[in-house]
This record gives C-alpha cells, sequence and structure tokens, in this order.
C-alpha cells in the first residue's frame, strides 16, 4: 500500500474493527500495534479477537488491499489515536499510551492534517496532546485540526453500531468540529453531534458513569432482596410495569473496559463531586466480593449436610454474555477468589467463548453441569440457558440464567 490516507494507532476491540469498517469503504489504511503478532495476523487477512463479522470485514480490506498493519506509523492524512488508557494505582487514568501515540506521529505531521483521539481520556486530554505537539512543531498552530471522538459500541455487535450509532465530536475550535465531522461521515450513518472537546470527552465518561449507577441500584436491590426473602428478578420485572420505571437487571458485578473504568475517570479529578458515582463503583465492586462469600458459605453448608466436599462448576469468566472479553471481569474476579479459598473440592471452570484460558482449566458446560453439586451461574451466556434447571444441585444464580 503507498500513501496511507489514514493512520489507526491501536487495533484492538475498537481499533481493529474501525480500521477495517474504514479499509472496506476504499480508504487506505495503515494500522499500527505494538504486538507483533496482532500485526501479522491482520496481515494475514485473520483477527486476534472474537467479534461477529470482524473477520469477513478484515479478510476482505487486506486481501483489496486497502488494510495494512505494522508496528510504526506512516504518513497520512488523518491519525486516529485508539489506544488503552488504563489506571495507575489509586484509581488514577494513565494517559501514557495516548501520549506514546502522540510522539509517534509528531514528526510525520503536516498542514492540513486531522488528529483524533478515541481513547476514552480524562477532560483536557485532547487540549494536552495538542500542547505536546505544538510544543515539538510550533509551525503547526493553527494549521492542523485536532478533535475527540469516543466510541460508543456493544461488544458483539460493533461492525453494526460502528456504522449506525450516533457519534459526539468535539474539537479544539470549530475548524477541527467540522473537519472530524467530514471525515466521519464517510462511514457514519448515525447523526454526527458536534461539540467542542471537552464536553465529547465528558460524555463519554457520563454514559458509561450513568450505567454503572444504574446497575448499581440493581445490584443493591438485589442484595436487600437476598435478605428480605424476595426474589429480586421477580421484584424488578413488577416494578418495571410502572410506566416510568426501568430498573436494569442484577448481576455479580460490573466489567469491561469502560463501565467499570470510566467512573474513575471523573471521581479522580473531582472527588468532592462525585458522591453518587463513586459510591456505585463501592456498591457495584462490593457485589463480586459478595458473591464470592455466597459460594464460600454454599461450599460449608453442602459438606455439612452431605458430609463430603461438593464438586462445584463456576459458570462464565466474561465481563458480559455471549463474548470473549474478560477484561475487568467480575466474573474472572469471583473465580479467582473461589479457587484461592478451595479446600480439595473439585471445580470445572466453565468459558464457552473462548478456548482456552493461562490460568483455568476450562470445561464444556454441560459437562461442568451435569458433574457439580453446586452451581454457580456468573454470566447468563446463552448457553446455559439451554440447561434444565436441577432442583437436586445447589444453585447459585447471580446473573439470572434461572430467573423464573
Amino acid at each position: 500500500m503507498e500513501n496511507p490516507e489514514v493512520v489507526m494507532i491501536g487495533l484492538g476491540y475498537i481499533g481493529l474493527p474501525t480500521a477495517a469498517l474504514i479499509a472496506r469503504g476504499g480508504t487506505n489504511v495503515h494500522g499500527v500495534d505494538i504486538n507483533q503478532h496482532v500485526v501479522d495476523t491482520v496481515n494475514q487477512g485473520k483477527i486476534h479477537i472474537v467479534e461477529p463479522s470482524l473477520d469477513e470485514a478484515v479478510a476482505a480490506a487486506v486481501k483489496g488491499g486497502f488494510l495494512k498493519a505494522a508496528t510504526t506509523p506512516v504518513q497520512a492524512n488523518t491519525y486516529l489515536i485508539v489506544v488503552p488508557t488504563p489506571f495507575k494505582s489509586k484509581n488514577e487514568p494513565d494517559i501514557s499510551f495516548v501520549k506514546s501515540a502522540t510522539e509517534a506521529i509528531i514528526p510525520l505531521l503536516k498542514e492540513g492534517d486531522l488528529y483524533i483521539i478515541e481513547s476514552t481520556s480524562p477532560v483536557g486530554t485532547t487540549e494536552k496532546m495538542q500542547d505536546l505537539i505544538f510544543s515539538s512543531r510550533p509551525e503547526l498552530k493553527g494549521k492542523i485540526h485536532m478533535a475527540y471522538c469516543p466510541e460508543r459500541v456493544l461488544p458483539g455487535n460493533v461492525m453494526y453500531e460502528l456504522v449506525n450509532n450516533d457519534r459526539v465530536i468535539g474539537g479544539v475550535d470549530e475548524d477541527s468540529t467540522e473537519k472530524a465531522v467530514a471525515f466521519y461521515s464517510n462511514y457514519v450513518e448515525g447523526e454526527l453531534h458536534k461539540t467542542n472537546a471537552r464536553t465529547a470527552e465528558m460524555c463519554k465518561l457520563v454514559e458509561n458513569s450513568s450505567r454503572d449507577v444504574q446497575i448499581a441500584f440493581a445490584n443493591e436491590l438485589s442484595l436487600i432482596c437476598d435478605k428480605a426473602g424476595i426474589n429480586v428478578w421477580e421484584l424488578i420485572n413488577l416494578a418495571n410495569k410502572h410506566p416510568r420505571v426501568n430498573i436494569l437487571q442484577p448481576g455479580c458485578g460490573v466489567g469491561g473496559h469502560c463501565i467499570a473504568v470510566d467512573p474513575y475517570f471523573i471521581v479522580s479529578d473531582y472527588p468532592m463531586e462525585s458522591k453518587i458515582i463513586g459510591t456505585a463503583r463501592e456498591v457495584n465492586n462490593y457485589k463480586s466480593f459478595w458473591c464470592a462469600e455466597k459460594v464460600q458459605n454454599a461450599k460449608l453448608a453442602f459438606e455439612l449436610e452431605h458430609g463430603r466436599k461438593p464438586k462445584i462448576a463456576i459458570m462464565g469468566l466474561a465481563f458480559k454474555p455471549n463474548i470473549d472479553d474478560l477484561r475487568e471481569s467480575p466474573a474472572k474476579y469471583i473465580a479467582q477468589k473461589i479457587l484461592q479459598d478451595a479446600n480439595n473440592e473439585d471445580y470445572f471452570v466453565v468459558e464457552p467463548n473462548i478456548e482456552e484460558h493461562k490460568v483455568f482449566k476450562l470445561t464444556p458446560y454441560d459437562a461442568a453441569y451435569d458433574e457439580a453439586d453446586v452451581v454457580v451461574f456468573l454470566v447468563a451466556h446463552d448457553e446455559f440457558k439451554k440447561l434444565s434447571f436441577d432442583k437436586e444441585k445447589k444453585i447459585l444464580d447471580f446473573c439470572g440464567v434461572f430467573r423464573k
């Protein structure tokens, strides 16, 4: 490929689908990732993550010559930064990957270029990167365009939502916003909403913090109902019959690279003001600890009743149903906690969406269910819903597989 129009830095769960989408439209895309295995896999027209329809899109883009991957960037007209923003200790956001990606392209920038951050970032990050660029290339002041445009897609439906979801686009100035809108309009059919960079950055954080608060309410209800002897699933179903009530479903916590993480971007910068947001994080984190304690109690109760150690099935490791993504997964945390407290019981760990795991030995879901005395449902995968309720087993259903 010669003279790519777009450089995509980061070929993960968002970067690779976005690169494939853009390339599928006939635009030359140069993908960049620090992982050589990822680069080699993409250049073979294959994928290293699980996402419906992504394999076809990548294969077609590579075969057509519109997508190529490498470990270093090259000169282009548009640069998209889609790298992780992890946390330091004490839940402080780490934008070092965004900074490193930006530093890598600074020598390549030229007048008229468009620079876009999609990575979830603290408020003010786009402006910080602007200062970083201009400190090295002062001649580019007022001559390049910079914007922030967060993704808002659902794993398992990324290829559809990248095209059809609305996007919020915020530039460091009006010209940058217009330039970014013109770029995304080539690939996105959803409405493009214009704002400034700081508002766009906060919008991403607020969307996921709002979800976290709503889930915390449902999870807190599940704790209350457990003490009150009430079926929380029935309760929520009945409460939602009210025309203005829409309570979400409880689970074993909150995971993923967005909802379980993004609230900390706000709490870290605005600790005195973000009382509800911070408390919601505490509730959802506590729910995972509570689930692990319930399993420990069930183990002891079984042994007292039957005079032997139970066989225990841990059903699900992903952070949500029907995906292979284990990032920030409460189910994975609970599984680790259960196994740390093991005392010669037999365990079967199940995750139907991955073939193997470097820590857990995986068992097919049906075999694990048949063998187990105690069954711990942590993720409501579709496969689990095919199982028949067995009243002879002790079933801890933290995600509503058998909610009826």
